[in-house]
C-alpha cells in the first residue's frame, strides 16, 4: 500500500507487466509522490516513488524503483531479447529503461538532488510538429507537418511486435497508440553506442473514426495484435461525459496468415500440460506462447521436481547460437530457480552481447554478488567490446557496496570511446555518486583517472559541495590540476583542468566564502600568467570564494574596464557583489549610467541596500531601457520598504501601474505588511473583484472571450502581454522558462481548461508547482519554487531570476499553498486586453511581436 491515488490519479499502479526476469513491472505518474511499502510498514522502510517505472517480486516480496524520470508512462514492453523500451507522453516519447537511470523529467526535481543530469530521450524525433503541439489538434485538427512528424504526442499503449510470419520491417521497432492523431506509430530500434536509437518508420494504420481512443496495443497467441479502444470523444483531461461502456477490441493478422488453418486451428490449453511439457513447448510457438509457458512454470516450479525440467532447459541453453531461443530457456531457469552464480559466471564470456548482458543483471538481481563476481565485471569492464554490457555493468554498480564499486567505476570509466555516449557517462555517475563523500579519497582518484569528462566534473562538484564537512578532498582536487597544469605544454586549456574546475565553480555555486585548499594560491598564480581565457575566469572566481584579494582587485579592474566585454564585465560584478565586496556601491552607482551594464548594477544595489536605493531607481527609472526598468521594479518588490516607495511613485503616476506584474503585487502581498497592502488596493482597485465567487468571473470571462471577439484580437499585442505575464514560468512556441507546464502542449484550444487554471490556478496545483517564501537575513524576499538544493545552498526559480541562497542567510521560508501562478492574473488587464491575451494562446502558431513588420493585427470591428 501506499500509492497516493486520491493526487496521481490517472497514472498509478499502471499497466503491470510479467518482465522475462519474473518481477511485475508497472508504471507511476508525476503528479505525486507514492510512499510504497508492505501493510503496516514504518516510513522509514517504504519506497518513495513519482514517475518511474517499478517493479515487484512475488515470491521475495521486494519492491523497487526500475528507472527514474519522464511524466506519465501509459505503455511498456520488452524486445526479443529482454530490452525494456516504455512510451511516455507530453516530452520524449521513447525511453530504454536501464535499471537505476534518472531520465529527464516533464517537471520537478528528483528525490537525489545530486543527479546533476539525465538521460534523454531513445528516440531521435518527435511525432509532432512541436511548434504545434498535441491539443492544438483537437480543435484545428492535424496539420500536415504534424501528420507528417506523426500525429501527435499523446502515446498511449506500446508494443515490440515479435511475430513470425509478419514482414521484417516489424523486426526489432516499436508500435505505439497516438490517441489524438488517431494512428498506430512505427519507429525502427537500433543499436547504438551503449544503448539504442528509435528512428521514426512510416505508421502502421491510420483511421479516421473520430471515436477512435486507442490506449493500448497486446500480442494475442498465433502472431495476432490486439488493439484496447476506448472509444469516446473525449480523453483523459476531462471528467464529464466519458461513456463508460463503449469500447471496443480489434485484432490485426497479417493477410498471409488467412491463407491456412493456424488462426482458426485450436491450441491444447497450456493449463492441461505437466511442466515438463510445458518446458519442451518452450521455442515452438510464438512470443505470446512463450511468456505464457514461462509464467506457468514459474507458478508451478515451487512443488515440483524440476530435475528433468533443468536438464531440458540447460540443453537449449548450452547450445551455440539461437539467441533468442537460448534467452528464453535462460529466463525460464532463472524464474523457475534453476540458475546458480557459477552458471551464470559462465555466461559473462558467452558469444553473444545479450547473453552476457543477462548474465551481468540477474548476477545482482537477488543482492550483491560475490567477490568473484565482481572481480569478473571489472575484467569486464576494461575489455568487453559490447556498448551495451557495459551500460548493464554501470547499472550493477547501484547493487554493489559503496567500497566496491570503484575498481569497476575505473574501468567504466577509462572507455575513452564512449566519453560522449549518451548513456554510459550518466549511469557510471549514478553508481558512484552515493559512494564519493563516503569515500572521497577513492572519488578524487578516479577523477584523475577518468576519461570520462562528466564523470570528473561532478566528482569535482559533489566534493566541492561536500567540503564544509571534509576539505582534505579539495586540496587533493587541486594537487590534481597542479600536476596536470605542470605536465607537457598543450596547445588549448586541459580538458582536464576545465572538467575540474568547472565542478569546483558550481559546486560553490551561492557561496560567499570557502576555506582556501591547500596549493591553491600557486595554481591560482600559475594559471594566471597564461593565455586561456576560460581557465582564467574560473579560475578568478573561485579565488574570490577562497578569500584571495588579488582576485577581488582584478575583478574590480575587470567591472570598470572599457577594455573587456561585457560578459566579463557582468561576470566580474555578479562575483564581486556575491562576496559584499566593501566599497562597491559608489561603483555600482557609476555603472547604472551604462545602458548594458545598468541591469547588473540595480542587481548589486538590492543585494547591498544602500538607504537611498529606491528613491534613486524611481528617479532614474524613466531613463532606463526596458531590462533595466525590469530589474528596477523586481528590486523595489524585494523589500517592503522599498515596496512603499514603489507604490507611492504608482499612486502620484511617476511609473504606471502596467510595469508591474501580478506575480510581483503578490510578492508585495506576501509580506503581510497592512501598510503595503493599503496602498496595492488603492493603486489597484479592481483586484478586490476577488473576493467574488470564482464561477461567477469565469462566467463573465466566457461571455467577454466570444468567438467574434477572439477573431478579431491583436494577437501580437497578446503576445507581448504574455512574454510580460507568463513567459519568465511558461514556454510557448519554444520560447520562455521550464519552471511551470510548457503550454504549447497544454488545452489552449480548450476555454473552458484555460479559464479554469487561470481564474483558480491554486485549485488543482501539485506540490512540485506550490509557491515558497523565503525571507533572507538582510530582509529581502523572495517568491518562487526550488529547482536544487545542497547542504549549503538553495536554488530558488522565482518569476523572473533563478537564484542561489546561502542557506546560512535565509531567515525563514513559509510553505505556501499557492500556485505560483497568481489568482489575480487578468484583474489588472482591461477587457480587450484580456481578449488580446486570450488570442495568442489559443493561437496555433507563434506571431510577431507589436511593432514588428509582420505583426498580426486584425482591425476589431471588421469581423475578421
Amino acid at each position: 500500500d501506499g500509492f497516493n491515488d486520491s493526487s496521481v490519479r490517472h497514472n498509478i499502479v499502471n499497466g503491470l507487466r510479467w518482465g522475462p526476469d519474473g518481477w511485475l513491472y508497472g508504471r507511476h505518474g508525476i503528479l505525486a509522490t507514492s510512499h510504497v511499502g508492505h501493510r503496516g510498514a514504518s516510513p522509514d522502510r517504504r519506497t518513495l516513488i513519482n514517475c518511474s517505472i517499478w517493479r515487484f517480486h512475488p515470491l521475495r516480496h521486494t519492491f523497487e524503483v526500475v528507472c527514474h524520470g519522464t511524466t506519465n508512462s501509459w505503455g511498456m514492453d520488452w524486445d526479443r531479447h529482454g530490452e525494456l523500451f516504455f512510451i511516455n507522453t507530453v516530452i520524449g516519447h521513447l525511453w530504454h529503461a536501464v535499471p537505476g537511470a534518472y531520465f529527464r523529467r516533464m517537471y520537478g526535481e528528483h528525490f537525489n538532488p545530486h543527479v546533476y543530469q539525465v538521460i534523454e530521450q531513445t528516440a531521435d524525433h518527435f511525432h509532432w510538429d512541436t511548434r504545434e503541439k498535441w491539443l492544438d489538434i483537437r480543435m484545428i485538427g492535424v496539420t500536415p507537418t504534424t501528420d507528417r512528424a506523426g500525429g501527435g504526442h499523446a502515446h498511449s499503449g506500446m508494443i515490440i511486435p515479435k511475430f513470425t510470419g509478419w514482414p521484417d520491417v516489424y523486426a526489432n521497432s516499436v508500435m505505439t497508440l497516438n490517441m489524438h492523431g488517431r494512428r498506430i506509430n512505427h519507429d525502427q530500434l537500433h543499436r547504438d553506442g551503449c544503448g539504442f536509437v528509435g528512428t521514426h518508420a512510416s505508421d502502421f494504420l491510420h483511421t479516421s473514426d473520430p471515436w477512435f481512443r486507442g490506449v493500448e496495443l497486446h500480442g494475442g497467441g498465433r502472431n495476432e495484435l490486439y488493439i484496447v479502444d476506448w472509444s469516446d470523444i473525449g480523453e483523459c483531461h476531462e471528467n464529464d461525459g466519458v461513456h463508460r461502456s463503449s469500447g471496443r477490441i480489434f485484432r490485426v493478422t497479417y493477410d498471409r496468415q488467412l491463407d491456412g488453418t493456424a488462426a482458426t486451428t485450436p491450441r491444447a490449453s497450456l493449463q492441461s500440460l505437466d511442466i515438463l511439457a510445458l518446458a519442451r513447448m518452450l521455442n515452438h510457438g510464438d512470443a505470446w506462447q512463450n511468456r505464457m509457458l514461462r509464467q506457468l512454470l514459474a507458478e508451478r516450479a515451487a512443488a515440483k521436481d524440476l530435475s528433468r525440467v533443468y536438464e531440458f532447459l540447460l540443453d537449449i541453453l548450452n547450445r551455440p547460437g539461437a539467441t533468442e531461443a537460448r534467452l528464453n530457456a535462460l529466463w525460464a531457469l532463472y524464474v523457475t530457480g534453476g540458475t546458480d552464480e557459477s552458471l551464470l559466471t559462465r555466461l559473462l564470456s558467452d558469444e553473444h552481447e545479450n547473453i552476457r548482458v543477462w548474465a551481468v543483471r540477474l548476477l545482482v538481481d537477488q543482492g550483491v554478488p560475490s567477490g568473484a563476481v565482481i572481480d569478473q565485471f571489472t575484467h569486464m569492464a576494461a575489455h568487453e567490446p559490447s556498448g551495451l554490457v557495459l551500460s548493464y555493468l554501470a547499472s550493477a554498480l547501484q547493487r554493489l557496496p559503496h567500497e566496491q564499486r570503484w575498481p569497476l567505476a575505473a574501468n567504466l570509466a577509462g572507455r575513452a570511446e564512449h566519453a560522449d555516449d549518451r548513456t554510459l557517462p550518466m549511469m557510471v555517475w549514478y553508481g558512484i555518486e552515493p559512494a564519493v563523500p563516503v569515500l572521497p579519497d577513492a572519488a578524487v582518484d578516479l577523477a584523475g583517472t577518468s576519461c570520462l569528462p562528466l564523470v570528473r566534473e561532478f566528482i569535482a562538484r559533489r566534493l566541492t559541495q561536500n567540503t564544509i564537512r571534509d576539505r582534505a578532498p579539495l586540496t587533493r582536487l587541486v594537487q590534481l590540476l597542479l600536476a596536470d597544469h605542470k605536465g607537457p605544454e598543450k596547445p588549448n586549456a586541459s580538458a582536464f583542468q576545465l572538467d575540474i574546475l568547472r565542478g569546483m565553480s558550481t559546486g560553490l555555486r551561492g557561496w560567499r566564502n570557502a576555506p582556501m585548499p591547500g596549493g591553491w594560491e600557486e595554481y591560482s598564480a600559475a594559471v594566471m600568467k597564461g593565455r586561456h581565457t576560460r581557465q582564467r575566469q574560473l579560475v578568478r572566481e573561485l579565488s574570490v570564494v577562497f578569500g584571495d584579494g588579488r582576485a577581488l582587485d582584478e575583478l574590480r579592474s575587470i567591472a570598470t574596464s572599457e577594455a573587456a566585454s561585457l560578459g566579463e564585465r557582468r561576470a566580474a560584478m555578479r562575483v564581486l557583489v556575491l562576496a559584499r565586496v566593501d566599497g562597491l556601491v559608489p561603483l555600482l552607482r557609476q555603472l547604472l549610467d551604462h545602458p548594458e551594464l545598468a541591469p547588473s548594477a540595480i542587481r548589486g544595489l538590492a543585494a547591498y541596500d544602500p538607504p537611498d536605493t529606491a528613491g534613486m531607481l524611481i528617479e532614474r527609472y524613466g531613463g532606463f531601457r526596458e531590462q533595466a526598468r525590469e530589474e528596477a521594479i523586481n528590486t523595489l518588490v524585494s523589500r517592503p520598504g522599498y515596496a512603499t516607495v514603489l507604490l507611492a511613485a504608482l499612486a502620484n503616476q511617476q511609473i504606471g501601474p502596467d510595469n508591474v506584474s501580478v506575480f510581483q503585487i503578490r510578492q508585495m502581498q506576501s509580506y503581510g505588511d497592512t501598510r503595503v497592502n493599503a496602498h496595492i488596493a488603492a493603486v489597484w482597485p479592481e483586484l478586490k473583484q476577488q473576493a467574488k465567487e470564482k464561477t461567477q468571473r469565469i462566467a463573465q470571462l466566457r461571455k467577454l472571450l466570444s468567438d467574434g471577439n477572439l477573431a478579431t484580437a491583436d494577437r501580437s499585442r497578446g503576445r507581448h502581454l504574455f512574454n510580460r505575464s507568463c513567459l519568465n514560468c511558461h514556454k510557448l512556441f519554444g520560447e520562455g522558462r521550464t519552471m511551470a507546464p510548457d503550454l504549447t502542449g497544454g488545452q489552449r484550444t480548450n476555454l473552458t481548461y484555460l479559464l479554469e487554471n487561470i481564474v483558480d490556478p491554486s485549485a488543482t496545483v501539485s506540490k512540485d508547482h506550490q509557491m515558497l517564501i523565503v525571507l533572507q537575513q538582510d530582509g529581502r524576499v523572495f517568491n518562487g519554487l526550488i529547482v536544487e538544493r545542497t547542504d549549503n545552498t538553495l536554488t530558488l526559480q522565482t518569476a523572473t531570476d533563478r537564484v542561489t541562497i546561502p542557506r546560512d542567510q535565509i531567515e525563514e521560508i513559509t510553505d505556501s499553498k499557492l500556485s505560483m501562478m497568481p489568482d489575480n492574473l487578468l484583474n489588472v488587464l482591461d477587457d480587450e486586453q484580456i481578449v488580446d491575451l486570450f488570442a495568442y494562446l489559443q493561437s496555433p502558431h507563434q506571431v510577431p511581436l507589436p511593432g514588428s513588420a509582420k505583426a498580426e493585427r486584425t482591425p476589431r470591428g471588421t469581423g475578421g
